[in-house]
């Protein structure tokens, strides 16, 4: 699940790259390189990290569920998300920034928060 949504993740950064390498007139290439390493290497122990975290704080809030069951949690959440993030991609390419770019990535962060926090309430219940 997880390595699927960082894969998404990085085709969603396709489009920006590309407006960006076009507008600055630099290469697509190493840039492209650069997100395949960040999001197929780097973030999934970001996101690993994140979750022993969010175990942690729910431990401590008195949860009972086991640290799988909060990393599950997690990468459900993100990836039941990237649909929106492929069109913050698509919006960061074809639009920029601006008011839209805005309020889709705003649009993701709620989805993303929702998934995770109605997650970490089913997977701190306890088994």
């Amino acid at each position: 699940m997880l390595m699927g949504a960082c894969t998404l993740t990085f085709v969603s950064q396709w489009p920006v790259l590309s407006r960006q390498a076009h507008l600055n007139g630099e290469e697509l290439n190493p840039m492209l390189g650069g997100a395949l390493f960040g999001w197929l290497f780097v973030a999934p122990l970001l996101f690993y990290a994140l979750a022993a975290i969010g175990h942690g704080v729910a431990r401590l809030l008195g949860g009972k569920g086991t640290w799988g069951a909060a990393r599950i949690a997690l990468f459900w959440s993100f990836l039941a998300s990237t649909p929106l993030i492929l069109l913050n991609g698509l919006t960061a390419g074809l639009v920029g920034a601006g008011p839209a770019l805005s309020l889709v990535g705003l649009a993701w962060c709620v989805a993303f928060l929702w998934f995770w926090i109605a997650g970490m309430i089913v997977a701190e219940e306890g088994a």
